[in-house]
Parts: structure tokens; sequence; C-alpha cells
């Protein structure tokens, strides 16, 4: 048996401990007694001046664990630089993200929604085609394609139980599913240390999570759903240092079920701006000297391919555009990679860790980006062991965004720091399996400066 606590660069040890106890609400909803009134808590410290957290009402949704209208509230962390992260309880979405830039502008580095309706109706509807573009979510159970929605698993006692998932990219079921963690109402505490603000977000999953019937969207035989009840604590934090970090803790807390996961956030990236147009000049460096390429439906073949010599070498900063204009061998594995995927929609095998690409708080490095023309820049900062690079190749000019400008392909790009997509089908991947009583620890910084 596999424990996901066991691999390297998964810590056991709590990364959350600076918070204070959360109120859980029964399925992550919000407790109904909580006031919907404006709160503001500063930094107590003064190297922590400047810092505040704000938590206003933005809305009401239906919470699918309840079926009830639940309250939605927007987070505002801000600093003392000029930074400013907008994040949801409605699946822990970061709405927005403002930096300053050169000569004093500001600009909105994230793509998103301008209103709560128009995240419940477009960013990972329940439908069965493709599911949406999960802009600024928190992914779960399970982020990335599960080939074909099934997997088996190692129970205590009862040995290989096959496990059905519903199906809502092509063949394969994506980002957990038709109601994955991005579709829920997470409980919510607004948290605050010497040098940080943040707020954290709770979220409890039952035994059978996207467990639905026969002849069910995505599930026509059935669907068994996720084994185990999972608790997931994410913590997003900001200081001074213009870095906004995510703290992932789950724990499976059935007695004698193991389960998957793999958590991480779909937020995408433009430097120059979400209203800016293309970022497809923008410089990219990817700490990865190999990535997996994946098979006609998006799912890795188990190979590690290296990307020397291919569109996938990004291990010196260069534009999006010249990789894709750098496919000149159309039968070559790499340029039908991209073909597929119509541009990059891959996970690259982070390379170790070594005293170079240590950061803060002692993560690798997994990727760096650059807009020379405002002059912003972005690390990125984990623990997993890949990153899912992605260059907005489905959005079709069908979604209109928070500033009112329409979202077109390579409008934006993802960094998904995580485990490999469908590692529970690839035993020769890291593993993404959570034994019963144990706990998963994560954290991902985005580091950015200008």
């Amino acid at each position: 048996m596999r424990e996901m606590g066991r691999q390297r660069r998964l810590r056991r040890s709590a990364l959350i401990g600076l918070t204070a106890m959360v109120a859980i609400a029964v399925g992550g909803s919000v407790a109904a007694t909580q006031a919907s009134a404006a709160i503001t808590k500063p930094a107590a410290a003064s190297n922590g001046g400047g810092l505040s957290v704000t938590r206003t009402l933005f809305g009401q949704a239906v919470e699918p664990y309840t079926g009830k209208e639940t309250n939605v509230y927007r987070y505002t962390l801000t600093n003392a630089r000029g930074m400013r992260v907008d994040i949801l309880t409605y699946g822990g979405i970061v709405q927005d993200i403002w930096l300053p830039g050169r000569h004093g502008k500001t600009a909105d580095v994230v793509l998103g929604f301008a209103t709560l309706a128009d995240y419940v109706a477009k960013d990972s509807p329940p439908v069965v085609a493709n599911g949406g573009p999960y802009f600024g979510e928190l992914i779960g159970r399970y982020g990335n394609r599960i080939a074909k929605g099934t997997f088996t698993l190692n129970q205590p006692g009862a040995g290989p139980v096959t496990y059905t998932l519903p199906i809502n990219n092509g063949v394969n079921s994506l980002h957990g599913g038709l109601v994955g963690f991005g579709n829920h109402i997470w409980a919510d505490q607004a948290v605050h240390t010497a040098s940080t603000v943040g707020v954290q977000l709770t979220l409890i999953s039952p035994n059978g999570d996207e467990s639905h019937p026969a002849g069910s969207p995505g599930c026509p035989n059935g669907c068994t759903g996720y084994p185990a009840e999972l608790k997931t604590v994410v913590t997003y934090t900001l200081n001074n240092k213009d870095q906004l970090g995510i703290h992932y803790s789950a724990t499976d807390e059935s007695s004698n079920l193991n389960t998957v996961l793999n958590l991480t956030n779909h937020s995408y990236f433009n430097l120059a701006g979400e209203g800016s147009g293309s970022a497809a000049n923008q410089l990219i460096k990817i700490n990865a000297n190999s990535y997996t390429p994946t098979d006609s439906t998006q799912i890795p073949t188990g190979q590690i391919a290296p990307v020397a010599g291919t569109p996938f070498d990004f291990t010196h900063l260069r534009t999006i555009a010249s990789g894709i204009e750098d496919c000149t061998q159309p039968t070559s594995q790499a340029c039908q990679q991209l073909l597929i995927a119509q541009g990059y929609d891959h996970n690259w095998v982070l390379n170790k860790q070594t005293a170079a690409t240590t950061g803060p708080d002692g993560l690798n490095l997994a990727a760096r980006a650059l807009d020379p023309a405002s002059g912003r820049e972005l690390s990125v900062w984990t623990d997993q062991p890949g990153v899912q690079f992605y260059t907005s190749n489905f959005l079709n000019g069908t979604l209109v965004g928070i500033s009112g400008h329409i979202y077109r392909q390579t409008q934006a790009y993802t960094f998904e720091t995580q485990h490999f997509p469908n590692s529970p089908n690839q035993p020769s991947f890291p593993s993404t399996e959570l034994d019963a009583g144990k706990t998963f620890t994560s954290t991902t910084i985005f580091a950015f400066s200008s």
C-alpha cells in the first residue's frame, strides 16, 4: 500500500498551524449565523504593516451537498506594496490579482468573471462537454484527467476495488467530475499572523462523492464516486513580499477506506493584464527536462519524454509563440502533441530540487513567467512533482471576462502544480493514494515582482 505522504516532496507535518480553528458547516457550506457585513483584520506586527483582510457578501448560490441557497463571500487580501487578491468562498476561486507595474500602472493579472452568476453558469457547469474554463478554481478531488473515469484501488480487507467517475471531458473524467471542488461553497475564516493575512477554506467531501445512478449525465452505467470521506483545508496567504501562498491539507477521515486525490489551483495568468489580449509573446521558463506525452484523448501514455530539441523545451526563457512556431517537423511526436491539445496542455516533470532552485519555504522552482512590457514577473514554487502548463487553447471567444473583454486562445496560461494526470492508473508515476486516517499536505507559492 502506497501512501501519498511517503513521496519525498509531500510533507506530512501540518503546514496550516498558523491559523485558528475554522468553524466547519455541514458539507462545507457557510454557517447561517455568519454576519454578511464586511470585516477587516489588519496584521498586528510591524513587519506585517499594511496588510489587511476584508470579507464581504458576494451573493448566494445553491450548495450541491445540501441543495440550499448559501451565502458566498469575497475575501480581499491587500499588502503594503499595492498588491490585492480577491478570493471567493465559492470554489475557492481566485477572482483577481492586482499588481503594480512600471510607472505605477496596476493591472489584474488573472482571468475571471465579474459576477457570481457567471461563475455558477460558466466556470465549471455540470455538463459532459469539457466542463468549462475553471477560472481560478480550487480543483479536486482529482485535478486533471483520469482515463475513462475509472481506477482500481486496494482497500483494507477487501483487496482491489474498482471505482467509476462521471465522464465530462471526451471519454475521460476531468478535474473531479461533473461537480468538483470548484462548484462548492467552502466554510471560511479570515486568518492573520505577524507577516501574512489570508483566508482558510474548508470542505468536507463525503464518501461516494460524485456517485450517480445509471442513466445520469456522464454515468450511463452509474458511477461509484470517490471512496472515503475527505476533509480538505486550503489556506491562501499574502505577505509584503508579493507572495500568494496556497497551503493544502487533506485528511482521509475514513477508518477503513483509502482514496486518491490531486489538488491544485486553476488560475489563468496574463502578466500584461487580463484584458490586454494575447499572452503568446510573454516569456516562460519551466524547470523540467521532461514531460508526459499523451494519447489522442490527452491521457498520458506512461512515457517520460525529454524536452530537449522539441517545442516543449522551456528550460530557458522563451515565448509561448516561439515554442509553437518551433514545430517544424509536423510528424514528430512533440508536434503531434501540440496538434492534439491545440497548443500546450501538458504535464511537465519537474527537475530534482537543487540549491539553485530552492526558494521560499524551501520549495522547488516550477516555472517563471515574464512580461517585458510591464516588467511584471511570476515565479512558481512548489513541493509537487509536476506542473500542468496550459495556454488557454479552448477559449474560443464565447466568454466575456471581468473587465468586459472577450477571452480567446493564448489569452493566458496556467501553472497547475500537481501530481501527474491519470496517476491512479499509472503505477510508475508518483502515487496519489491517500491511506485511511492519513493526511496529505502541500504548498505552492506564486511570487510576483515588477
